[in-house]
């Protein structure tokens, strides 16, 4: 026990003597007229004894060394503790300009020898007082700032500087923004301090110190004390020259008062007051100038601007079925490790797999996969590839680990379904499905027309919904002049004329036949007359040669039949009367008469059908629904075919712009576009052409289910406020068939309630007129609804409402401005927000949740 003892007290002793040490405090940076202090403080338990120190050639030793001595002694739980503090001043002044090491001071602790470090100073040219003054702001009692009296602080004496270390980059690599503070003034303190927005990069605050610490510095060749306000590390999102705003701080100086003086020489040392100015001082603008990434980015590129390593490791080698396990990925290095996604990795088929965690440790980042293997066998993952662009090759490299084998024994599920009896039974479930995926684009050539035009309420809709209303009025027409023309007996006189005339004429060749003279005559004069008074529904007193002669006038018949006809009625009223002429006479008379009965008939005839002529004309110059075959969009449609086929999703994407650039669109081409973007893992575009399909056909179902596959991948997940159940079942129903084929329903029920108001008008029967109306009134209300639908829809694509997210991250605001205000919340591309209002480059948007906030109308795209 006494040896344990000793032991015990030598190693005390010894720990003791290892707490001595000496300490330096002194300036780095002084004047070369500027007298300074230099201490050295032993502490520990015990007194030092026998101090030695030298400052050596380049300064003059003024006064020193003052010594003094602490002692300080606490009890805590009984124990004594002892601590003696030596110190030792040094008044110093420099001989020359340069920089010098001082050496290190020696001194004895119970016959030990310990040492300090030794220090640096600089020595610059310059006055003492500004020196000295800026001590006073760290704390040093000086009096040299009286030089400054009551006159206004230069800007000379105290401003702010935004250092970077670099003003050119690419995107995506870091830059560090220093703000740094340089004054040789009395601070007493600050205020109002305004800060950069850094737009357009992603911001990570590397240094805000609550405490101002002040370092001397020299500044071309005079002694300044600076701090450090802020410091920033700056990741570029997008491409372009972007000019840092200045940043803003109000200094609070102590200014020494001019005061009233007695002439006694103790004025200047009792009377000293001071008085307070705020001093406001900015940055000046900086300028980065950000480039993009070089093309040709490989797929596994996640965004890393840098240098990185990686590593894969899996937590467990070995495991039985549904026991969980992960896959670490560590991507260390320098660069934008904050911003960087998280690789896709192939896990085999049925592996569940959940949540990517990610956290970052220094200069890594680590993503941890969690899976559940529910089959037994031995497995492979990997390799897994990892790309990044290298600053300083100017080039993209991919990481590379090796496979990662995994074995994987029977769980406990598999085992229980082994039976008692030893014979293995296959454990049997539902068809699981491995994955899923966009579905294919569309092959077949659409219908292509010009963007944002509709059938709805077009000129051709409207021609052809009054040419209905036109036919129907007319149908209407000609039906009322058919029934008033069966109740007009001298109307069917009219059109039985001809008919009766042929029928006497008939009788009269039979007469003819048979050679007799006076009963041919009479009933040839018969005929005559009979047509006349039938066309013209004449009285027997009225038919005599002037009426007949002047109604023939009236109904436009040339002057020369006229005349034909009544030389026949005056050769038959003379040969009533005559002797027989013979039979070639007769016969000459009778084809006579015939001819002119069918002259005068179709003179009549003619005169009527000319408003028939000229509809028919109109009938003809209606304009009809048709486009141009153009076979340069055709051609690029199959070569945008062809290349998505062939996976070349760039090219396929290319041919389909350029068709758009046309001024044309469709729903399968803004689909098939989106579809070429998801491939490339643009899912901002993705998602902006596929609302832009469902804009133009909102029953179009494969983009809605590649829409909703791709809104499934973006990082937003954000809750929607249900809609009225009513105002929801609506829009199903709208959302069945696109626009135009709404637009072409209508045109049928137009039609159909046409034709049901002719019934309801012409109908002979109460029974037949109940169904014209009640049909008619139901034929409207479905016309009502289909044109509300078209319209709907097309209403819903004008309206420029609806945007899509385009950068990887954006700020939210409170107000449309960049600086004082506050960051609502963080979007991230892909999502889709309602525009409320557009100030200049600001716009107001609105989430699904209800939020609302503010956005440069830049980083969206309209629908």
């Amino acid at each position: 026990m006494r040896r344990l003892s000793i032991i015990s007290l030598l190693l005390l002793a010894a720990l003791g003597l290892a707490a001595q040490n000496v300490r330096v405090e002194a300036p780095n940076l002084v004047a070369s007229d500027e007298q300074f202090n230099v201490t050295f403080s032993v502490e520990g338990e015990h007194a030092a004894s026998e101090f030695e120190w030298e400052p050596g050639d380049g300064f003059r030793l003024v006064w020193g060394p003052q010594k003094s001595t602490s002692t300080s002694i606490s009890i805590v739980n009984g124990k004594r503790s002892k601590s003696v503090t030596n110190s030792y001043t040094y008044v110093l002044m420099p001989l020359r300009t340069g920089t010098f090491t001082l050496p290190g001071a020696k001194a004895s602790v119970q016959g030990k020898s310990v040492s300090s470090r030794s220090f640096t100073i600089e020595v610059v040219s310059g006055s003492a007082s500004s020196s000295q003054s800026s001590s006073s702001a760290q704390g040093q009692n000086s009096r040299s700032s009286a030089a400054q009296g009551s006159a206004a602080i230069s800007s000379d004496d105290i401003y702010m500087r935004l250092i970077v270390n670099k003003t050119r980059a690419v995107v995506g690599e870091g830059i560090t923004a220093t703000l740094k503070l340089y004054q040789r003034v009395n601070i007493a303190g600050f205020e109002d301090a305004r800060f950069p927005s850094f737009n357009g990069f992603w911001t990570q605050e590397l240094q805000a110190p609550t405490n101002i610490d002040f370092k001397r510095e020299n500044v071309n060749g005079e002694i300044f004390n600076t701090a450090v306000i802020r410091s920033w590390n700056l990741i570029p999102q997008k491409a372009g020259d972007f000019t840092v705003d200045p940043a803003e701080l109000v200094c609070l100086v102590n200014v020494r008062a001019a005061s009233s003086s007695s002439g006694s020489i103790f004025d200047s040392f009792f009377q000293d007051s001071y008085r307070q100015v705020r001093k406001r001082i900015s940055t000046q603008p900086v300028t980065l100038h950000i480039s993009a990434l070089p093309a040709g980015a490989p797929a596994s590129f996640g965004g890393g601007v840098g240098k990185f390593e990686m590593k894969a490791t899996l937590t467990r080698d070995s495991l039985k079925a549904h026991d969980a396990a992960s896959l670490k990925l560590t991507i260390s290095g320098s660069g934008n490790l904050a911003l960087l996604s998280a690789p896709k990795i192939s896990f085999p088929p049925d592996f569940e797999q959940y949540d990517v965690k990610s956290t970052d440790s220094g200069r890594s980042r680590v993503f941890e996969y969690p899976f559940i293997p529910r089959s037994h066998g031995d497995f492979e993952i990997g390799p897994i590839e990892y790309s990044y662009y290298d600053i300083s090759a100017g080039r993209y490299v991919t990481l590379s680990s090796g496979p990662l084998h995994l074995s994987v024994a029977r769980g406990v599920e598999s085992e229980s379904s082994a039976p008692a009896g030893g014979q293995l039974v296959q454990n049997r479930r539902d068809v699981k499905d491995l994955g899923s995926d966009i579905r294919f684009i569309s092959t077949k050539l659409p219908s292509l027309s010009g963007e944002g035009k509709f059938f709805v309420f077009s000129p051709l809709f409207w021609v052809l919904a009054l040419l209905m209303i036109v036919a129907a009025a007319v149908l209407w027409y000609l039906m009322r002049l058919s029934a008033a023309r069966r109740a007009d007996v001298a109307g069917s006189r009219n059109r039985a004329a001809t008919k009766m005339a042929r029928k006497r004429l008939a009788l009269a060749g039979d007469f003819l036949q048979k050679n007799l003279y006076t009963a041919f005559y009479e009933e040839l004069h018969k005929a005559l007359l009979g047509f006349i008074s039938d066309k013209f529904a004449l009285d027997a007193g009225e038919q005599n040669r002037d009426i007949i002669a002047g109604k023939l006038a009236e109904a436009s018949v040339p002057e020369s039949l006229t005349a034909e006809f009544t030389e026949l009625l005056d050769a038959c009223e003379y040969a009533r009367y005559a002797p027989s002429a013979g039979h070639e006479e007769m016969n000459s008379h009778y084809e006579k008469a015939v001819s002119v009965i069918s002259a005068i008939d179709s003179s009549m005839k003619k005169n009527k059908s000319a408003s028939g002529a000229v509809l028919a004309l109109l009938m003809l110059l209606l304009p009809f629904a048709g486009q141009a075959a153009s076979s340069y969009p055709d051609s690029l449609w199959t070569v945008g075919v062809s290349a998505y086929a062939d996976g070349r999703w760039e090219e396929a994407s290319k041919a389909w712009s350029s068709i758009e650039a046309l001024g044309l669109s469709s729903p399968e081409l803004c689909c098939n576009l989106g579809d070429a973007y998801f491939r490339q893992d643009r899912i901002a575009e993705a998602i902006l052409y596929y609302s832009r399909a469902l804009k133009l056909d909102p029953s179009y179902g494969d983009a809605r289910f590649n829409l909703e596959f791709a809104r499934s991948l973006t990082q937003d997940k954000i809750d929607t406020v249900p809609e009225f159940f009513l105002k929801s079942w609506m829009r199903s129903l709208c959302w069945c068939l696109p626009s135009d084929a709404w637009a072409w329903i209508s045109l049928v029920l137009l039609a159909a309630l046409l034709a049901l108001i002719l019934l309801f008008l012409l109908g002979r029967s109460p029974s037949t007129r109940r169904w014209g109306f009640f049909g008619g009134v139901l034929a409207l209300l479905l016309l009502i609804c289909t044109i509300s639908f078209a319209s709907w829809q097309k209403r819903d694509y004008m309206q420029a409402d609806d945007a899509v997210v385009m950068i990887p991250v954006v700020s939210v605001k409170s107000a449309p401005s960049g600086s004082d205000t506050k960051d609502l919340f963080i979007l991230h591309e892909g999502t889709v927000v309602e525009i409320l209002d557009t100030v200049g480059d600001w716009s107001n948007i609105r989430l699904s949740d209800g939020r609302e906030g503010w956005i440069k109308s830049a980083q969206i795209i309209i629908i």
